[in-house]
């Protein structure tokens, strides 16, 4: 037995040896080497990472000075041109404004003291003293052609009187196209500016989301935080062009109502003068 036991000893300490003093421990086995990353793989990564970086900072509002401040001198051009054009139509309204009222009033005064006239020289007299207006200047016309007439010896000769009546209808005729003129300046700037100036908005707008675009080609980024104030400040163009033409095309159409109303009542005088001078004609001629 006690054989035995000695045998089984020594299988048991041959079996698991114990670690001799001063050995050195086997190296652990080395990680497996990565495999490099290939050129899409690391944009993706940079993508990855510049969109996680913009929602991290997410949530900051953007003003409109800021999106007016970003622009590319492109759109900072179109800008400028359509913010003078909207300034400059809105002054032609306080312009237009005062001019058609001071018009009209002038029309509706010497009317009232024309018609008090019943004959050509009363006319005359009480026309010398209103102030200096277009429908004035069309009764001046009108009276000159009656003067002259009158020296030539023609004024009582009913054979001269439809010639006459034509030369004075022709005068006439010619101030009032000067007035009209004179009250329709700078109409066909505003006509431009109300046709136009969505088209010029519009080029501002189109060049800002090309330029947004290739800066998206250029990040390799596709979050809409980072493409959006781009898209916004383009959009901007648009806006100014809008508010640009609607006040020119607005203020065109007040300006040509009020144009018309005054040539219909400058017809109305140039209709009631000849009439005027046709009974003057008569009377003298009988």
């Amino acid at each position: 037995m006690t054989l035995m036991n000695s045998l089984l000893t020594f299988a048991q300490q041959g079996a698991a040896p114990a670690a001799q003093p001063g050995a050195t421990p086997a190296p652990a086995a080395a990680p497996a080497p990565t495999p490099a990353l290939s050129e899409a793989e690391r944009a993706a990564a940079q993508a990855r990472g510049a969109d996680a970086q913009v929602e991290a900072a997410g949530g900051s509002e953007v003003s409109m000075v800021e999106l007016f401040v970003h622009l590319n001198p492109v759109e900072m051009g179109v800008m400028i041109i359509l913010g003078l054009c909207t300034v400059y139509a809105v002054a032609l309204l306080f312009e237009k404004i005062y001019v058609m009222r001071k018009a009209a009033k002038q029309t509706k005064d010497f009317l009232a003291a024309f018609r008090k006239a019943n004959s050509v020289e009363e006319a005359e007299a009480i026309v010398r003293k209103l102030p200096n207006s277009g429908i004035k200047s069309m009764f001046d016309a009108g009276m000159a052609e009656v003067r002259r007439t009158q020296d030539l010896g023609l004024y009582t000769m009913r054979d001269a009187r439809d010639h006459t009546m034509q030369r004075v209808a022709s005068a006439m005729a010619t101030r009032q196209n000067e007035h009209l003129e004179d009250l329709g300046s700078s109409m066909t700037f505003l006509a431009s500016i109300g046709a136009n100036a969505p088209f010029i908005g519009l080029f501002g707008t189109v060049w800002g989301i090309m330029v947004a675009f290739v800066g998206i080609a250029k990040t390799q980024t596709t979050s809409l935080a980072v493409v959006a104030p781009g898209i916004a400040g383009a959009l901007l163009a648009t806006a100014a062009g809008l508010a640009a033409a609607i006040p020119a095309v607005l203020i065109y159409n007040f300006a040509a109502k009020q144009i018309s109303k005054q040539g219909t009542k400058l017809d109305d005088f140039a209709s009631e003068f000849i009439a005027l001078v046709s009974r003057d004609m008569d009377r003298r001629a009988g």
